[in-house]
């Protein structure tokens, strides 16, 4: 996997201090406002500054030379932070709903003003954000994740916008928890493949989108290979596929050549850097046979 640009910490130092100053601003605005939309976004916009505070410190770990009983390095820091930032997405979203039912029952009094002042700042924020994530090195995991949750965040502030001008123009108290269930969809919508690629990692599936039975058969059909078993494919961390796999080929095939062979078709059909081939000729003529005794 290739290493992450050198300008990856420096965007995600950027963003995370955009994120955490605004999230202030957010949360005093929302409660002077009584406003759920925006404390609910602020919620949101702390799992956020997570989401980068993790991927920050995921960069600088991956640099860090394997060694020791970490032989893969700490390439897997980005998928533990995913698992941990999507958990806290569903739990987040969970909470707004349950609120935002209660407003809906019985909407308390919303200052739309200030909703919309902070919605459009957050526009302005978050793109900023947005801007200085996508040049970041978005192969790991969490970056994608962060790079994800800052582009979520753009269409709940504008939710969070809408909600303040419909209240002003009719006094509709409920268009802010109608907002706010906006804002939980976007979270969950947000939580749920991250979860489930941070899953396939953890698991050790094969990468999206790789067949492994197709790679099998390739691999069995190159000259003077007679079997391929034992055949794993699996990501050591996002971006990260690796391969192994028991080949035997005839007794007068050339084993290196075949793993040669083998790793060139691995590598240059499939995208598969990383293989570790076990290559053996099958059992030759002239063994003893041994029976057992009547």
């Amino acid at each position: 996997m290739p290493a992450a640009p050198d300008t990856s910490p420096r965007r995600l130092a950027v963003a995370l201090a955009l994120i955490v100053a605004f999230m202030v601003v957010e949360v005093i605005a929302g409660l002077i406002a009584h406003s759920l939309a925006l404390v609910s976004d602020a919620g949101h916009m702390l799992t956020d500054a997570a989401a980068l505070g993790v991927s920050l410190a995921a960069v600088r770990m991956a640099a860090r030379p394997a060694g020791g009983a970490l032989t893969y390095g700490l390439r897997r820091v980005d998928v533990l932070g995913a698992q941990v930032n999507g958990a806290t997405l569903l739990v987040g979203a969970g909470v707004i709903v349950y609120v935002a039912v209660l407003r809906l029952v019985s909407p308390p009094h919303v200052s739309a003003w200030p909703m919309v002042a902070v919605g459009l700042a957050g526009v302005a924020v978050n793109g900023s954000a947005t801007l200085a994530l996508s040049g970041a090195g978005r192969d790991s995991l969490s970056v994608e994740g962060s790079f994800q949750h800052m582009l979520t965040d753009l269409f709940a502030f504008l939710a969070t916008v809408v909600a303040g001008v419909v209240i002003l123009l009719t006094g509709f108290a409920r268009a802010d928890a109608i907002a706010s269930l906006g804002v939980a969809a976007l979270m969950l919508r947000s939580a749920v493949p991250l979860l489930a690629a941070a899953g396939r990692v953890l698991l050790e599936a094969a990468p999206a989108g790789i067949d492994p039975p197709q790679i099998g058969h390739a691999m069995a059909s190159e000259p003077g290979v007679v079997e391929v078993h034992d055949l794993h494919i699996w990501e050591v961390s996002a971006g990260f596929p690796a391969v192994s796999a028991h080949v035997l080929v005839a007794p007068e095939t050339d084993c290196h050549a075949t793993r040669r062979a083998l790793e060139r078709v691995l590598r240059e059909r499939f995208g598969l850097e990383h293989s570790t081939l076990q290559v053996e000729h099958t059992a030759t003529d002239g063994l003893i046979d041994i029976e057992p005794s009547a």
